[in-house]
Formats: structure tokens, C-alpha cells, sequence
């Protein structure tokens, strides 16, 4: 079996967003012209071109971090799970977004705009030359060319929901779009719900062409579910989530831990994973992920770039559990909150002991690095040594982005071994099966959303106990809640599961908002987070903050056709 290996193309795009009549009377070299493309061949590669645009990356490496297939900076660093990292003056864009003082001019919002609708481009124009080739040569597979405009349509979604979750507004490019700008004011929802019903309709449950990567009608029907999540619309989901849910085997059987090994790629849990590669096109590691390079430990490590992403001291403690084994869904985990050695003098950090007594749930060691605990096979965590900025990120480190030491040789990018092969999950089972939970919960479902809840839970348990110096590193407990009472309690108990299984995987921010919890979430956040980090301490999260600006530079371009988000 193999992946799709990512070629990106450089086509003269015959759409709103294309080249000028001039350009196309000459056929300029390493390009290809409309008439090699008005072919079978020709579509399969348009397809694959649409598949290019996943790991958010155009060309080069470095700079795709806005649209990183994770969500990594405006997913989860600009939520209560993480912080940008690093030092004060890196990348001080992402600075304005986690404490929400973004401009239309910052980078990384124009990075996310760029690539998606460069993603929609293609995806367009695979869709425009099949429908050539269709009416042009009778002997196209009908078929694969239904599977191509599913596979086609359940990107143009995809990369559309990345746009609609950031920025709200923002204007629907077809196939048969004609204009040169486009109105951004209309809901383009509803365009991404049918592109996705076509792809339920067009696809079947196995991978087009028997290739590993490629979307298939379990994706799409977890995409469309999801969107429908995002709608409000349970009753439209839960179905969509259960149908995949039975598709796949019972999620206490398949690993937690496979889901972040290089290793253990496209396993039953991987319900649509952006395919990176690397060593193989000869180009530093262009396919690879880019989009999280910079997110690894500092200092002496196997992988010395660049401190970027550390979970929050909110996150760490939202791992601590009752003598029950479950949340503190009541927020009380913020009492007394383990710091590890933050704060400590030199001297006083020369003898820190990790203090093992704390009872946690054992995802908090495979979510984060802590002081004094084992870190995959690089080692015992040294705590200062691997961070970058201690009062920028505070004392914890990502893991799940990162490769084991004895992996790196045959995964990382030519020269840039902060290019990793590890895949990104865009939806994972376990995601599925929350999200299943919620709408349960919704629907007044409580004991059937309790029992999603406590498979997730289940699996949790089965994970081996981190080591530190004496033994076990926490008081591992993670036990089943026993009912949910009320629809309160099991609507609370489900997004606090979220946050903990899916904690720095790109969920948290969206998730917030769209519960509509996303302002007081922050208010309380900011709070209690700046009382260690000094420069939260200024942060404030307004109504208008759901959403990004439009980048000015758009707005420019399209003669003031699309227009700025209220309050921006």
C-alpha cells in the first residue's frame, strides 16, 4: 500500500484567480498547457495537485505555520490549551494572536488565506477539466470520474471550513465562478454541506484507487457530520458519527499512542490524515510537516527547533483528577496548581524533585513534556534546558508533534530534521466519538453519551505509566463516570473529554467558540495563566475575536468587493 506522494504543479489557473490572456497565447515553460490536462491523465494529476495544498505549504518550508494542517497557533495557541513559545521578539504576529490583538496585516492569517483558496483553485479546476474530459472522451471510467469530483468536492469542503471556523465571512469560488472578485458576506455553509453530501453520495468506504491518503466515504461522512456539528444540527450528525463509529473497531482496541507514531501511520483510528513525506522529493523535505517545524523542544535535543508551542499551566492542570479519577469539571483543578519549577531560583531548581503524589490522568504525560519525566526515548525532561523562553511559554513541551530519537534518521526532511513524516489527523475516531457524545447530550441522550465518554476513557486507562527518578511519574487514575445527572453535567463532561483527549491537536479554539463559551473561557484563562506569565496580564478577548480580520491585502486586491469583519 502507499501514500499519495504529493506533487505540487504550477498551472495556469483559467478561473477568476488565473492568468492573463496574454500569458495564455504562450505556453511557458514547466508549465502545462489546457490540452495535456484534457485528459484522464491530466485529471488524475489537477487531483493530486488539490491534495498538495493539505500540509499548507505552496513552496519552501519555512513560513506555512498559519496554515499548518494542525491548527497549532490558531487552533490551540490562542486558546486555554498552549502558548505561542519561544522567546519575546520571535514571531511577534503570533504574539498579537494569543493575546488577541490581531491586525488585518498579520502574516499569518494572509499564510492560512493563501493556501486555502489556492487549495479551492485546484480543486476547481480538477472539477472544470473532468467535465471536459467527460463530454470529450467516452471511455473515462464513470466511475473513477464520479470517485474524482467526491475526492475533489470533500477538499474544496475542507479547505473551505479552514476559512469559514478562522475568518466567518468569506467568499464561495466554484468551478463556474466567472467573476474576478466575490462578494464574502453570504453563509457559505451550505455550499460546504453539499459539497460534502456529494462526496458521501460519490465515494465508498475504501481509499479511491486503493491508495493510502485518499478521502473516502468514511471521511466524508465524519467531515459532513462534523459540520453539522458546527451547525448546531445534532440530529443531522449523530447519525453521520454513528455510522462511521461502526465502521471502525471499538476504540479501547486501538492505541492511543499510534495516533502520534510515525511509525503506525493510517491505522483504524485515522478517519482523514493529512499524508506527509519526506527524503523523497529531493527538496529539504517540501511535503513533509512544515507546518509544525518550528513546534520542538530547545536546547541540546535531537530536534533543536524552535521552542514554538508549550501547553499552558491551565492545560497541565486540567489533567488533575479526584480521588474519583475524574475532572474537576467544576474548575477546581486550579487550586493549587502544580507549576513544576517555575518560578524557583537557580539554586532552588538545582534540587527540584518531581513530586509523584499529584493524581492525574495519564494523558498528561503523552500530551506534555514535565521536569523530571520520561520524554519518548529522548530522555528524562530536563525542564529550563529544552525551553527556549520560560516566561513567554512556561515550563512544559509539546510531544505529540514530535518523533521519537531513534525515528529521525528515516523521517525528517534532507537537512531539516524539524520536517517530520508524522501525519496530522484532521479527524481521528475518538473525535468522532465525542463529538457523537455531544450530540447525545443535545438530544437528551444522556446514558448513550456517558458510554461514548467512558470508551474514550477507557482507552485512557490502558496507557502505560510514564517513569520518572522513583518510579511512576504521577498517581496515574482515569475511571468511567458513573452518570450524568443532568444535561448540564453531561454537556460539561463531554467538552472537558474533548479538551483532554484532543488537547494540542487544533480542536480547542473552534471548539470554544462555537459552544459559545469562547469569551468568558478566556476572561478566566487569562487570569489565572497571568498570574505566571506576566504578558497575558494585557490580554483581553472581545466578541469580535471569534473571528479574524480579512487580510487587507485581499481587500485591496478585490477593489473593496470583499469586505472587513465588523469590528476590525
Amino acid at each position: 500500500m502507499k501514500k499519495i506522494n504529493y506533487i505540487i504543479f504550477a498551472i495556469c489557473m483559467i478561473t477568476a484567480a488565473g492568468c492573463s490572456k496574454s500569458f495564455l497565447e504562450k505556453n511557458a515553460q514547466a508549465e502545462l498547457i489546457p490540452e495535456q490536462l484534457t485528459t484522464q491523465k491530466g485529471v488524475e494529476a489537477l487531483l493530486t495537485g488539490a491534495y498538495g495544498l493539505l500540509n499548507g505549504n505552496l513552496n519552501g518550508t519555512w513560513g506555512n505555520y498559519g496554515a499548518a494542517p494542525s491548527q497549532w497557533l490558531l487552533g490551540e495557541a490562542i486558546s486555554d490549551n498552549a502558548h505561542k513559545g519561544s522567546s519575546d521578539g520571535d514571531q511577534p504576529n503570533m504574539t498579537a494572536l494569543e493575546i488577541h490583538e490581531a491586525n488585518s496585516n498579520n502574516d499569518n492569517l494572509e499564510n492560512l488565506w493563501v493556501r486555502c483558496f489556492e487549495g479551492i483553485v485546484r480543486c476547481n479546476n480538477t472539477l472544470k477539466y473532468l467535465a471536459l474530459v467527460q463530454a470529450s472522451d467516452k471511455s473515462f471510467p464513470a466511475d473513477r470520474a464520479a470517485e474524482i469530483a467526491g475526492e475533489a468536492r470533500l477538499l474544496r469542503a475542507h479547505y473551505n471550513f479552514y476559512l469559514v471556523r478562522v475568518f466567518k465571512n468569506v467568499p464561495l469560488i466554484t468551478e463556474t465562478t466567472t467573476e474576478s472578485a466575490v462578494d464574502n458576506m453570504k453563509d457559505i455553509y451550505p455550499a460546504i454541506v453539499e459539497d460534502l453530501k456529494f462526496a458521501v453520495a460519490n465515494l465508498k468506504p475504501t481509499s479511491p484507487k486503493g491508495e493510502i491518503g485518499r478521502v473516502n466515504q468514511i471521511a466524508a461522512k465524519a467531515y459532513l457530520g462534523k459540520v453539522y456539528l458546527y451547525q448546531k444540527k445534532y440530529l443531522d450528525a449523530l447519525p453521520l458519527f454513528n455510522d462511521v463509529i461502526a465502521a471502525r473497531p471499538t476504540i479501547e482496541s486501538l492505541p492511543f499512542t499510534n495516533n502520534f507514531d510515525v511509525t503506525k501511520e493510517n491505522g483504524p483510528e485515522a478517519i482523514f490524515s493529512v499524508q506527509h513525506s519526506v527524503g523523497t522529493d529531493g527538496t529539504g523535505g517540501e511535503n513533509g510537516n512544515v507546518g509544525d517545524m518550528l513546534n520542538f523542544p530547545y536546547g541540546s535535543t535531537p530536534i533543536s527547533c524552535c521552542g514554538f508551542f508549550q501547553p499552558s499551566f491551565d492545560l497541565t492542570n486540567a489533567f488533575k483528577v479526584t480521588p474519583d479519577g475524574l475532572p474537576f469539571l467544576d474548575g477546581n483543578y486550579r487550586l493549587k496548581p502544580y507549576i513544576s519549577d517555575y518560578g524557583m531560583t537557580d539554586a532552588e531548581k538545582l534540587s527540584y524533585v518531581l513530586d509523584r503524589t499529584i493524581e492525574f490522568d495519564p494523558r498528561v504525560d503523552y500530551t506534555m513534556g514535565r521536569r523530571g519525566v520520561e520524554y519518548l526515548d529522548w530522555g528524562i525532561m530536563p525542564g529550563d534546558a529544552w525551553i527556549r523562553g520560560v516566561t513567554i511559554g512556561g515550563p512544559f513541551v509539546a510531544i505529540k508533534n514530535v518523533i521519537k530519537a531513534s525515528e529521525i534518521a528515516g523521517n525528517t526532511g534532507p537537512g531539516n530534521p524539524n520536517v517530520t513524516g508524522l501525519n496530522v489527523n484532521i479527524i481521528r475516531l475518538a473525535d468522532v466519538y465525542l463529538m457523537a457524545a455531544e450530540c447525545e447530550v443535545e438530544a437528551g441522550s444522556l446514558p448513550l453519551a456517558m458510554n461514548l465518554v467512558n470508551k474514550v476513557r477507557a482507552r485512557a486507562a490502558l496507557l502505560p505509566k510514564k517513569q520518572a527518578v522513583g518510579g511512576n511519574a504521577a498517581v496515574y487514575k482515569v475511571n468511567p463516570y458513573l452518570s450524568f445527572p443532568d444535561q448540564v453535567y453531561g454537556r460539561n463532561a463531554v467538552r472537558f473529554e474533548r479538551r483532554m483527549e484532543l488537547a494540542m491537536e487544533g480542536h480547542r479554539f473552534y471548539d470554544l467558540v462555537r459552544w459559545g463559551i469562547a469569551k468568558k473561557t478566556m476572561t478566566d484563562y487569562f487570569a489565572f495563566e497571568g498570574t505566571y506569565l506576566k504578558f497575558l496580564t494585557k490580554a483581553v478577548m472581545e466578541d469580535k475575536d471569534e473571528y479574524f480580520p480579512i487580510p487587507q491585502s485581499q481587500i485591496d486586491r478585490s477593489k473593496g468587493i470583499l469586505k472587513q469583519n465588523p469590528g476590525y
